[in-house]
């Protein structure tokens, strides 16, 4: 953490503060657009990991009509394939020249450091029955440094609210831990993580993995695109095999297609949702959910049965041990590349099941006593998320980041920690359509900021927020995320009604229980 070289420091004062020029924090910033807010952003441009965390080949999960804001259709909203990361980048970018919200952001802005200065007595539970009172109170609550185009010099701002939008991916990797004299110091060859991987260019990722025996570690969207990529490179009788690393395996599906019905029709419609556990349900749904578990296991092993059927899981060792639904309630499902398999065919990409592994001067080695010969190891473990918050947030607040026994961070609504008065979180809770997610929860923080409603006492946030983790604990062994994914449209309720608006989005009973709810549903304010 940066430290403040001045006792008072020269502050430049507004109301609201944004951190973050992501896909949240431009949803943020356009929602709050009547606040003026200033939006600080690290890189020269928008679009956080989608510009700066993205590979060559790296494209969206979904179709352009499921990630949208709701008021700026994709302009070829119906084709099904999948936008590339430069498509996304480009469609945020004319979204926020749309809205004219460019001009609040400051670019090359590095937030180092932030200070509380409000009371401190509101962060107490049972202080002010948990409620923080008003959200804009008339005089500055937090203090930011920030660090502009690399200077050493830090620049003072003082908010009454800050968003904080920087997300839980890219800028701090998360390095698996190894015994002593068995970690990377030990290997000859080269170890990089994927966000390095992610600042190469085509010509520069080509020459560092063409010909190389490279190691790849993970089995999640990043580590499956990036084999794909070392696959390609290497072609031809000069080429070296790609070897995934795996340690826990994941479902991962083709397409949004099963036996010829749309992937919808089981997860996201309000009837299909209405078959899982939501939090707050009353007695009569527990019995019904209960009465139709049945059914809800007879859905995710016909989706299982598709994608045995369909991708070769068992000739490769990659059938996971746990229902469908396991992955699809934690946001853990990914799409697979259409070349995956094909490459794996050719001998391109191979897969080494593992638990422990560590490295030996030629490679890594693994607990079943074998080896394999490495030049590239690159390391696709994820990110941590909560240590870049703690590198910002001053104490006592840094600590409350994993409040809960599970290490995730409590948020209300998915947006307000009940222990951290003046500030907002966008974009750390998961859903299966992430910027719709983003962009539903900075309409309910304008709304809150602006005293259309109030939030209940500190108390009953946690006590919400809590539910909503015993229920993700419940159906999914990987319940360490706040991923809202099977009871996303309930969640969508809850914060509508709290807006005042009728959380029944459709046009008929048929089309409110059948058909997809998405961004475009919560277009008409009412």
């Amino acid at each position: 953490m940066a430290e403040n070289h001045y006792e008072n420091p020269p502050l430049t004062i507004s109301k609201i503060g944004i951190i973050g020029a992501g896909v949240s924090g431009i949803a943020a910033a356009k929602q709050l657009y009547h606040h003026n807010p200033v939006v600080f952003e690290a890189s020269d441009s928008i679009g956080g990991v989608w510009r700066t965390c993205a590979y060559n080949s790296t494209k969206l999960q979904s179709a352009p009509k499921d990630y949208e804001f709701s008021d700026f259709p994709w302009p070829n909203r119906d084709d099904p394939s999948f936008p590339t990361h430069v498509e996304i980048v480009d469609y945020l970018e004319s979204y926020a020249k749309h809205f004219d919200v460019l001009k609040f952001v400051k670019f090359n802005s590095k937030v180092m450091e932030l200070r509380f200065v409000g009371q401190q007595g509101t962060t107490e539970l049972g202080g002010n029955g948990g409620a923080f009172g008003s959200p804009l109170p008339g005089h500055p609550v937090w203090q930011i440094a920030v660090q502009t185009n690399g200077s050493q010099n830090l620049q003072w701002y003082a908010f009454e609210f800050v968003v904080v939008c920087i997300g839980k991916y890219g800028d701090i990797p998360k390095i698996p831990s190894f015994p002593h004299n068995k970690g990377p110091e030990m290997f000859q060859g080269e170890v990089l993580h994927s966000i390095d991987y992610c600042k190469l260019d085509k010509d520069a990722a080509s020459q560092l993995l063409k010909g190389k025996k490279v190691a790849v570690i993970g089995y999640k969207k990043s580590a499956i695109d990036l084999a794909v990529e070392c696959a390609e490179a290497n072609q031809g009788p000069e080429g070296q095999p790609c070897t995934m690393v795996v340690r826990t395996l994941h479902w991962t599906v083709p397409h949004y297609s099963v036996w010829g019905l749309p992937f919808f029709l089981f997860y996201s419609t309000r009837a299909s949702q209405f078959l899982h556990e939501k939090p707050n349900q009353s007695f009569l749904r527990t019995m019904l959910c209960y009465l139709l578990s049945p059914l809800r296991r007879g859905v995710s092993k016909f989706i299982e049965s598709y994608l045995l059927w369909k991708l070769p899981l068992r000739k490769y060792g990659l059938k996971p041990d746990h229902p469908f639904e396991e992955d699809y309630a934690s946001c853990q499902m990914a799409i697979m590349p259409e070349n995956f398999f094909t490459e794996a065919d050719k001998g391109n990409i191979v897969f080494k099941r593992s638990s422990n592994w560590w490295f030996w001067k030629e490679g890594i080695e693994f607990d079943d006593n074998t080896k394999m010969k490495a030049d590239v190891v690159i390391l696709a473990t994820g990110y941590d998320g909560k240590k870049k918050l703690k590198t910002i947030l001053p104490d006592p607040f840094r600590s409350l980041i994993e409040y809960h026994p599970s290490g995730i961070m409590p948020l209300y609504r998915g947006t307000i920690h009940p222990l951290i008065p003046n500030i907002a979180f966008v974009g750390y809770i998961e859903s299966a359509a992430n910027l719709h997610t983003s962009e539903l929860r900075s309409m309910w923080l304008a709304r809150y900021v602006d005293e259309k409603f109030k939030l209940p006492s500190a108390e009953n946030m946690l006590e919400q927020i809590y539910k909503e983790m015993e229920v993700s604990r419940r159906i999914t062994r990987f319940y360490k995320r706040h991923c809202i994914s099977t009871f996303s449209i309930n969640h969508g309720d809850d914060i509508c009604e709290e807006m005042g608006w009728n959380s029944w989005r459709k046009r008929s009973w048929f089309a409110e229980a059948f058909s997809p709810y998405g961004s475009q549903d919560y277009r008409l304010k009412n």
